[in-house]
């Protein structure tokens, strides 16, 4: 890194800080009039200060430019960017997931729209594997957004998903549901229409996956290579299996719901060592896996972006601007 850079990275990491510090005061402030409250009344509003001291600061302007990729990401980033790539891996059912996005989803906008970080959204599915409701709830939500993001409302779409996360083991992201959420996102009539009918053909997708081809893929794997061997396995590696051994997986063909399946065996494979993708939420920053620690906090997170030199998106954006008819 050039001593500009550096210079930069420092006033970057100064003014993290020096945000910090005016948060701190004026949470010390609330904390100390708030004293005399009754002591339920201050427990919950001390849990409160807690689980909002490292949270960004609710960004509220523009977003950036969001551009959908060949392989089903979106890179949101100001036009010409020279910033670190931050990509984030995420399963709309996962709890943790939601959990950074609560606490950081406002840091990635507000970095991208001031053009200090280049953000690509990768979502996976890795409750695929899960016995339903679980796995569908995934699936359903991630083609869902792959959807959304033939319309460039990826990232509108991506906050009411988490915001509407259904309990871990209840059924939830139902069609429905999806498409009253993405009616909030002011589509135009026509992108409602192409929505909710990708929508509809997609959750017949993942019926057949979760209520047929699973089912059976996983009892004849039990069987043949046993279970201890079977836990072991990414859905990628057991559907290879599968279509050596008569499980057909030619219905995904083209469909929204074998692209995210496909991301997410991809995701394993993509990094390697220390950086290995292990579950989500993963976050990389130039390709380089961020601890939880440092994810899974604004500050964390705004210094390795501050801190960092930049970087290059290695996909490709998707031709036609989208898979919509």
């Amino acid at each position: 890194m050039g001593s500009e850079a550096r210079k930069r990275s420092r006033e970057r990491i100064r003014e993290i800080r020096e945000k910090e510090k005016r948060a701190a005061k004026r949470n010390k402030t609330l904390l100390v009039l708030g004293a005399a409250a009754l002591v339920v009344v201050a427990i919950v509003g001390i849990g409160y200060l807690v689980l909002n001291a490292d949270r960004g600061d609710g960004y509220e302007g523009a977003l950036a430019p969001q551009v959908l990729q060949e392989d089903g990401s979106v890179v949101m980033a100001q036009e010409g960017a020279q910033a670190p790539v931050v990509e984030v891996y995420a399963d709309y059912q996962c709890p943790a997931c939601r959990q950074f996005e609560l606490l950081n989803g406002d840091v990635l906008k507000e970095n991208a729209a001031e053009g200090r970080a280049i953000v690509q959204y990768r979502p996976v599915s890795i409750f695929a594997q899960r016995p339903e409701p679980i796995s569908g709830n995934s699936l359903r939500a991630g083609v869902a957004a792959r959807a959304a993001a033939d319309h460039d409302r990826f990232v509108e779409f991506n906050d009411l998903l988490f915001q509407n996360q259904p309990t871990e083991g209840r059924e939830g992201f139902t069609p429905d549901e999806l498409k009253e959420w993405f009616a909030q996102t002011d589509p135009s009539e026509q992108q409602q229409e192409q929505f909710d009918r990708r929508v509809d053909e997609e959750s017949a997708v993942v019926e057949e996956f979760t209520g047929d081809y699973l089912p059976a893929l996983s009892q004849d794997a039990a069987e043949q290579i046993g279970q201890d061997t079977l836990n072991t396995m990414v859905l990628a590696d057991l559907m290879t299996w599968g279509a050596d051994n008569g499980h057909d997986p030619s219905f995904l063909e083209g469909t929204y719901t074998g692209q995210i399946i496909e991301a997410t065996g991809n995701a394993y494979t993509r990094y390697s060592g220390e950086n290995a993708f292990r579950g989500t939420p993963s976050v990389y920053v130039n390709g380089e896996l961020l601890d939880n620690d440092t994810a899974m906090t604004a500050r964390g997170l705004n210094e390795a972006i501050a801190s960092a030199e930049p970087g290059e998106v290695d996909s490709a954006p998707l031709g036609d601007g989208g898979g919509a008819e």
